[in-house]
């Protein structure tokens, strides 16, 4: 197996007296999806804020290519090629593709945009991610549906020559379509290199689609394992519990 291109140990935050994660590793691996799952208040979102930088652990250690690095905020794990999409993927509706993947990034040839370097680019990455499913990229996305919404928001993420991406429930409220098209999607973000961590309630697409799962229960690492190696009744029981029969926990050897 690779080296991780993603490692966390030991990471602790807590919110006054409240202590929502403690001493949690987690690796994720180029060309390999990481699922993580864990119910309501497991400490998902708090676990990727940290590593987005939107949170600062209060203890811990992340390494990023194999170097211990420091994440103090948005621009410095976006300098280190993390990228994040979130549930409510932040577009705007009123713009079309190009400029939605652009924005705030915007290309420019002197005082002016470079439309035609921004839609070249646009191209050029959905092509990468083998995308049939857009017909314009001139499109603006309020004409979208949900998963050509979703689609854009992944190729925005990995335009930027990320090394991770993170995907928060990308396949919630989707229709079965829909839905098959995006994981087709994640399939590919890390058939193409990249580091890819899935958040997700759905275990059928956790099983479809992931190499590893990483379970949290009540902010500890329950078990962070390979997807053949457990069944689904078992990662029910990790996210329920915090154990499972026959599943080593983490950090237990």
């Amino acid at each position: 197996m690779t080296e991780p291109i993603l490692s966390l140990r030991g990471v602790n935050k807590s919110f006054g007296p409240v202590h929502v994660l403690k001493d949690v590793n987690l690796d994720v691996h180029p060309g390999q999806v990481t699922a993580l799952v864990g119910d309501n208040g497991a400490g998902k979102s708090t676990l990727i804020k940290c590593i987005a930088g939107i949170y600062t652990p209060d203890h811990g250690e992340f390494k990023f290519d194999g170097k211990v690095v420091n994440i103090t905020g948005p621009r410095d794990a976006t300098a280190l090629g993390i990228e994040i999409v979130y549930q409510d993927l932040a577009l705007c509706d009123n713009l079309d593709i190009v400029h939605n993947m652009f924005l705030g990034r915007e290309v420019k040839k002197g005082p002016v945009l470079d439309e035609s370097a921004m839609e070249s680019l646009a191209r050029k990455t959905l092509d990468s991610l083998s995308v049939r499913t857009v017909k314009s990229i001139r499109q603006t996305v309020a004409s979208l549906s949900g998963g050509q919404r979703q689609t854009v928001a992944i190729a925005k993420a990995v335009l930027w020559n990320s090394k991770v991406v993170i995907l928060d429930e990308p396949t919630a409220a989707l229709g079965v379509a829909q839905t098959e098209q995006v994981l087709n999607l994640v399939r590919r973000l890390a058939d193409n290199g990249l580091g890819v961590i899935l958040i997700s309630h759905n275990i059928n697409d956790v099983f479809e689609v992931a190499d590893n799962i990483a379970a949290l229960y009540l902010g500890t690492m329950a078990a962070q394992v390979a997807k053949n190696e457990v069944i689904p009744r078992q990662v029910i029981e990790l996210i329920t519990t915090g154990v499972s029969a026959g599943v080593e926990k983490a950090g237990v050897k």
